[in-house]
């Protein structure tokens, strides 16, 4: 069951010191980042298959990006090295209550994909496709992950999507609003944090606003919400999973590797023939328990690949908690 992730891989140096803003942090440290390739690794950890599509410089990060996701056997066919293209860097500022402030460079685009960087045979293997919306911030990146899409839908993938919503790569608000919201459009599963809600939904009301992306067509709509938990909503049935009480270090990467959870679960059901849609509350929960499981894992180790656990400690951590039904 393989798993196609689109989008963004970039090195995040992420400040040594929490609580400290990206203008007085004293230092920091080099990591392997990029929300669709924390998923694609995260997959891979927790035992599915996952390849990627993105592009990175013909420079040292690339080269160090490529050779993470080798060392974690994750496909890198059709991830490009562009000639004369810098890789992209984030500057991550780290809060002990979870929040992250990030500030990037690149030169001129997070993502340089084009639409001759999707090859359909490739896609039309897999089971599912994975995309964020920093791919869709400008073209060509945003037609080519379109066009990425549109191969999914034709071919019944599951498709997932995660907002990821980063306000200093957007100019427009309006702008960001109406791009990223037209991502929800024929997807089968979307998370959205707590703190994308409101700006994207336009409440603060989980049902309210699960409400409008069901309409949209999404089957399965998650709404992560950190040390709280997860709340959850399908055509039939919603509900809330609480989170597992950890020891936190760092949140990066947390959500990346709850997402690649869902996917491994929803997988295995679907190879089944059962339908998300179908679901009924009680699987839905088993699942969100163990997404919630392996993201509060994340958060006990820095870094975001790093930290991401494999399915054997995911099976450990659960044994020893009485959560998991």
């Amino acid at each position: 069951m393989k798993v196609i992730c689109i989008g963004e891989v970039l090195v995040d140096f992420c400040s040594t010191v929490l609580d400290k803003s990206l203008i007085e942090s004293p230092g920091f440290t080099k990591a392997p980042g990029g929300a669709p390739a924390n998923v694609a690794v995260a997959i891979k950890r927790l035992g599915g298959d996952a390849g990627f599509i993105g592009t990175v410089g013909d420079d040292p990060f690339g080269e160090f990006l490529v050779k993470v996701l080798k060392d974690n056997n994750v496909d890198t066919s059709h991830l490009h090295k562009l000639r004369g293209r810098k890789t992209p860097l984030a500057f991550a500022a780290r809060y002990s209550d979870g929040r992250v402030d990030f500030a990037f460079y690149h030169d001129g685009k997070i993502t340089a994909l084009e639409e001759n960087h999707i090859d359909e045979s490739y896609i039309i293997q897999a089971d599912a496709l994975h995309f964020g919306s920093i791919c869709r911030i400008d073209e060509p990146s945003r037609l080519a992950t379109d066009k990425a899409r549109k191969i999914a839908g034709d071919n019944a993938l599951l498709i997932s999507y995660d907002p990821n919503y980063r306000p200093r790569l957007w100019t427009d608000q309006d702008f960001a609003r109406k791009c990223i919201c037209e991502g929800f459009v024929g997807t089968t599963v979307t998370k959205v944090s707590k703190d994308e809600w409101a700006f994207l939904l336009g409440t603060e009301d989980f049902h309210t606003g699960a409400a409008l992306l069901l309409d949209k067509g999404v089957e399965l709509v998650i709404r992560s919400e950190g040390g709280d938990g997860a709340s959850f909503a399908t055509k039939s049935t919603a509900g809330h999973v609480d989170a597992f009480e950890v020891n936190a270090v760092e949140f990066t990467g947390a959500g990346d590797a709850f997402v690649a959870s869902l996917l491994v679960d929803l997988l295995k059901i679907r190879a089944d023939s059962v339908a998300i849609n179908q679901l009924d509350k009680a699987d839905i929960e088993r699942i969100i328990t163990r997404a919630n499981a392996v993201g509060a894992l994340t958060t006990t180790k820095p870094g975001a690949i790093s930290a991401i656990p494999t399915r054997q400690e995911v099976d450990k951590f659960l044994s020893k908690h009485a959560k998991i039904r």
